[in-house]
């Protein structure tokens, strides 16, 4: 390759996000100590010198210095770059709107504190010890210490949005983030509280006699010339920012306007054609026609919420990057599936977004196969109360809700102890499902232990209710097996697991045989003989039910009571002895 055919070195996204995230974490823990520090107030002046004296120690040392200086001038220009990149600001969300204006505003408000602390500190001699910051802040000049307030709390907010925005896409997030939380709450409550009481201090000690002229001479106050300049160099650096700041948005509108004279269609499900500027992403051309787009990360190519189902155009879109191949092999897309967030097309594409707008975090990893719909036999159990109909009649509205709670303890508890999926309640009636995730044989005994802990739960339910109940509580039960689509179904939080088919219709018409027979369980033979249950002396009949061609074999049990044991495992009497003879 000759050097002609070089490409200069050119970084790509993720590199840029991640020294993004190096120097945001860098500032940080900055800011994590220097609050830390702060805290120590509420103990004494002299542990608020002593955390001070290690802050500085570990803060002014040459490499301290370096590598805090550094991420202060990454993240300032890189949060200028990444405004400047910004296709536009539709779609934007609260969180965002919050991380940029308060990123803004952290230079500015910070200024003063930095000049009159670090850069006084290295010029003239001042020592920025406690003592002098908060005789500045509280004493002088009780508005620069609303500043450094705010400053405070600004700086903390961008960093804890950053942490929860770089955090959130964890498996482990949704765990710890009420425990992140309360520490993003309680560090800069602890730490203002200990600064407003070391200032209180101070200003009690500043009352009295000859102190301050003997903490005047430890500090060595800048003297009003050098305090002048201070305040130029302050004015200077505040015209430089804004200038900076204005330069960035001004380069951004230009591109903006020469990039406007061309475009490319972007074509969506609806018929719907958004005209995206050259450069853009297929996420911002949803946003420019305000088309609903999940984007949990917020373009950022992490999450994968935004990707589409590429239906035409996909040959002419530029390759995709391996970051986003990495994101894409992760949620285990197929070759047609891109992040709408990573793909620029230069050519006319038409794209289907795969997951709705309300999608969260929890959608960003690749999901067990059975989650995302197969076909599969499983075993379906329906429950439901006899004459509950006429018994609600008879009872206030309140009594009726506290009885279906308990009735509906009763079961789910039932149908969870015996490792299967409680699916919904219907009314008074329980849909469960068993071997979603096991076996046919063990899904059979699953169900059928779920059932006789139904009865048991219902035993127990009419004694502890007996008095309030005209009648007892009695339940039909219907058990069956066979292959059904399996997988999470329904839209935004009303999507959970469930299963559909015939082998689910015919679970739920055993039960209402059982009802019909007056008996508690109908099972169908089938399941008992995956369960491996012994069906001497039980009663068998073949029925013809609703939408079956061919008469079905089933076992009718007036009391599940009358139910055999249900066998174990293979393995677990053998395991059971062992365990039981060990010491």
């Amino acid at each position: 390759m000759g050097i002609a055919d070089r490409k200069p070195f050119a970084p790509s996204s993720m590199d840029i996000r991640r020294l993004r995230l190096a120097s945001g974490l860098v500032l940080f823990t900055y800011l994590t100590t220097h609050y830390l520090n702060h805290s120590l107030g509420l103990v004494s002046r002299e542990a608020l010198a002593w955390g001070s004296d290690i802050f500085v120690l570990t803060w002014r040392n040459p490499i301290g210095t370096l590598v805090l200086y550094s991420a202060v001038a990454i993240h300032m220009l890189l949060a200028l770059w990444s405004l400047y990149q910004r296709r536009g600001f539709k779609g934007m969300t609260g969180g965002d709107w919050a991380q940029l204006l308060l990123g803004l505003s952290v230079p500015p408000l910070i200024v003063n504190h930095l000049l009159g602390t670090r850069i006084a500190n290295h010029l003239f001699g001042t020592v920025d010890s406690y003592d002098y910051v908060l005789l500045n802040l509280w004493v002088f000049d009780p508005r620069k210490g609303a500043i450094q307030l705010a400053a405070f709390l600004v700086a903390w907010c961008h960093g804890c949005i950053g942490i929860r925005a770089w955090l959130r896409l964890k498996p482990w997030y949704g765990r710890a983030a009420p425990y992140l939380f309360a520490v993003a709450l309680l560090l800069p409550t602890v730490a203002l509280a200990g600064l407003l009481t070391a200032a209180r201090e101070v200003a009690r000690l500043d009352g009295q006699p000859g102190w301050f002229q003997e903490a005047s001479a430890a500090i060595h106050f800048a003297t009003p010339v050098q305090a002048k300049w201070l305040l130029a160099l302050r004015d200077d650096l505040l015209w430089t920012y804004a200038a900076i700041l204005a330069g960035a948005l001004a380069a951004r509108w230009l591109r903006a306007w020469i990039q406007s004279r061309r475009s490319v269609a972007v074509t969506y499900p609806d018929g719907r054609v958004v005209e995206l500027i050259r450069g853009g992403t297929i996420l911002d051309a949803s946003r420019q026609a305000r088309i609903p787009h999940a984007s949990v990360c917020g373009g950022r190519g992490r999450c994968s919420t935004c990707r589409v189902h590429v239906t035409e155009g996909l040959d002419q879109l530029p390759e995709a990057s391996p970051e986003e191949l990495k994101v894409l092999a992760r949620v285990a897309a197929p070759p047609n599936v891109r992040l709408a967030c990573q793909t620029r097309p230069s050519m006319p594409v038409s794209v289907v977004p795969l997951l709705p707008a309300t999608a969260t975090a929890r959608d960003a990893w690749a999901r067990p196969g059975y989650l995302q719909g197969h076909e599969q036999e499983i075993t379906i159990l329906f429950a439901d109360l006899r004459a509950f109909t006429r018994l609600a009649h008879s009872k206030l509205p309140y009594d009726t809700v506290f009885l279906l709670n308990r009735y509906f303890r009763a079961t789910g508890m039932a149908v969870e102890q015996a490792g299967g999926h409680l699916d919904k309640f219907i009314g008074d009636g329980v849909m469960a499902l068993f071997g979603v995730a096991v076996g046919l044989e063990e899904a059979g005994r699953q169900a059928l232990a779920a059932a006789k802990a139904m009865s048991r739960n219902m035993a127990e339910l009419n004694r502890s209710l007996g008095p309030e109940l005209p009648e007892p509580l009695r339940i039909a039960i219907g058990i069956h097996a066979g292959p059904a689509i399996v997988g999470e179904m329904g839209y935004g939080r009303a999507t959970t697991l469930t299963a559909i088919g015939d082998a689910v219709n015919t679970a739920s018409r055993l039960e209402s045989l059982a009802k019909e027979l007056d008996a508690e369980l109908v099972v169908s033979a089938d399941v008992a003989r995956h369960a491996g249950l012994a069906t001497a002396g039980l009663s068998r009949r073949e029925v013809t039910l609703r939408g079956r061609d061919h008469p079905l074999e089933v076992l009718v049990l007036m009391r599940v009571a009358e139910l055999p044991d249900i066998p174990e495992r293979p393995g677990e009497e053998t395991a059971a002895r062992i365990s039981s003879d060990s010491p």
